[in-house]
């Protein structure tokens, strides 16, 4: 089976700094991949890009067969995004909201709330569907990211720091979905620095460091002797700059 994603050589450049870095990437139909590294390692740059917010300086991406240079429109009707800016309408309500994006997608308006409602519902947000977005907590505003995401019912999901902000109730509905969607086939990219969230729901594993990768297997491989998430990213990523510094200022005699 071909993959559904495919980078080539893609890089991101800003004046001199190389944020990613001409990396090259392959990924099955219904992977659930954590795509981890440090802050400022490239991650959201690199999804900026297979998602067509951001133009790369070089290279390319192909998502289910389609250019994201050549073809971005085939490749946003494939996917489905929750930046880590969520860039919602503070004036539409959550209703509003998905019955907008519905028919952008070109769902009927019958499909579009039936979708909606059951969206809504299922991320606990139906009561409030009519609170206008700038008035959402920022739990309220993740979930409705997430449903956005989700009304066209995408082939692949990309997911920049879904957890970061939500309460335990929230991530608990949050993990259980994803589960739902892995499990029917949809293709997951989640990127998070919630290590023992991301340990168990992905099964396969791609670090970036200073824009490249350095580590791509699948988790059961890395975790193979009982080394942690934790310990394989550390391994990959290498030790902290900051490392073995004291601050002898402070609790000292």
């Amino acid at each position: 089976m071909p993959p559904i994603i495919t980078l080539h050589g893609l890089s991101r450049h800003f004046g001199d700094k190389i944020a990613v870095d001409a990396i090259d990437l392959e990924i099955a139909p219904g992977t659930f991949l954590g795509f981890l590294g440090p802050n400022g390692a490239g991650k959201t740059t690199t999804v900026r890009m297979i998602t067509g917010l951001l133009a790369p300086t070089a290279g390319d991406a192909e998502i289910a067969g389609h250019s994201i240079r050549r073809e971005p429109v085939a490749v946003k009707r494939q996917i489905g995004v929750v930046p880590d800016t969520l860039a919602l309408f503070d004036r539409l309500s959550l209703w509003e909201h998905l019955t907008l994006v519905g028919q952008v997608y070109g769902l009927s308006s019958t499909e579009t709330e039936s979708r909606a409602t059951e969206l809504l519902q299922l991320l606990g947000l139906w009561d409030d569907r009519a609170t206008y977005a700038v008035d959402a907590s920022h739990g309220m505003r993740k979930k409705l990211a997430l449903a956005i995401a989700l009304i066209h019912a995408p082939r692949i999901l990309f997911l920049d720091e879904p957890f970061e902000g939500i309460d335990p109730i929230a991530g608990k509905v949050l993990r259980d979905l994803l589960r739902r969607l892995s499990q029917s086939g949809t293709t997951i990219f989640l990127t998070s620095h919630i290590l023992e969230v991301v340990e168990r729901l992905v099964d396969r594993l791609t670090i970036i460091v200073k824009g490249r990768i350095v580590l791509d297997d699948s988790l059961a491989t890395l975790r193979q002797g009982g080394r942690s998430l934790e310990e394989i990213f550390i391994g990959a990523a290498g030790v902290d700059a900051a490392a073995g510094v004291e601050l002898k200022w402070l609790g000292g005699e």
